[in-house]
């Protein structure tokens, strides 16, 4: 199955940058969001896919008509946090209760139950399983948040092979649907969505699409942005954060075009879930085995 998904985020909210690090920088920059919301959802309805939005409960609270028009258009709303914080640098109060804000104010603006969740920099690593509970608590019924290989933010390496989980603590299980991953040359790495898709070619692209039973997405409004600012941050961030502007919307207009996406809620009725492998923690308060 292939999976459509956006994180709908300004181009601002960069993770692990001091001039972006709170919502006290982001008053310093221009917001570009409505008019890069709207190039993806003019493609993904030009294409007659499914997709599911991860929204910021920020961009909520600002930009209501953002939400509202997704929702409309008949798109799945799913929570991507609030403020925008790496989860591993929250305590669990202050991760719950960001939750809750995202969860509520997206709710308020759809009238509709929010049972999607991602963390902002795929940051659910290894020992902060008290995140499931938090998610169970709050209505939450599938997650996107894990990175199965090493990424600067973390990343859960040994989580083992990228398909639908089952994560399991002591008050229940959520449906995981972790980044699915390639292989180039031997090595594994996450070609659908973020710097790799804009680096790569569009027939690797492809070929990796064609190679696996699995295609996970992640696109932010500002992979596609040609004319966004250009932060003063370090080579190798810049060269991440920018690397294959000009050519990424095209090349997402051509996979579109010729794959077939669902969101995850579509997914989630695809797979059968009593054959899923189980991640089980230790306890509520443990790390995964």
């Amino acid at each position: 199955m292939n999976i459509l998904t956006y994180d709908i985020e300004d181009w601002f909210h960069m993770l692990d940058i001091e001039c972006t690090a709170t919502e006290a920088h982001w008053r310093n920059f221009k917001p570009r969001i409505h008019a890069n919301v709207d190039r993806l959802l003019e493609l993904t309805l030009l294409h007659g896919h499914r997709a599911t939005f991860f929204c910021l409960g920020w961009v909520g609270k600002h930009y209501p008509e953002i939400i509202r028009r997704i929702d409309e258009l008949g798109f799945e709303v799913a929570s991507h946090s609030h403020m925008h914080q790496l989860v591993y640098q929250q305590t669990r109060h202050q991760f719950r209760e960001d939750l809750r804000r995202s969860i509520c104010t997206l709710e308020d603006i759809t009238g509709k139950k929010v049972k999607t969740y991602r963390a902002p920099g795929f940051s659910f690593i290894r020992g902060n399983t008290w995140i499931v509970e938090a998610l169970l608590e709050n209505g939450i019924e599938r997650d996107s948040s894990i990175f199965p290989i090493e990424r600067g933010h973390g990343g859960y390496k040994s989580f083992g092979r990228a398909r639908p989980s089952l994560l399991g603590c002591a008050s229940g299980q959520i449906k995981e649907f972790p980044i699915g991953v390639g292989n180039v040359l031997g090595k594994k790495l996450v070609f659908s969505g973020g710097g790799y898709f804009r680096l790569m070619p569009f027939w690797v692209i492809q070929k990796l699409t064609n190679q696996t039973d699995y295609v996970m997405t992640y696109f932010h409004p500002r992979d596609f942005d040609v004319d966004q600012p250009v932060l003063n941050i370090p080579f190798y961030r810049r060269f991440k954060s920018y690397i294959g502007l000009k050519g990424a919307y095209k090349k997402l207009d051509l996979w579109l075009a010729g794959n077939r996406f669902i969101d995850i809620e579509a997914a989630d009725k695809l797979v059968n879930w009593t054959k899923a492998p189980v991640v089980m923690m230790q306890s509520c308060s443990g790390r995964f085995e």
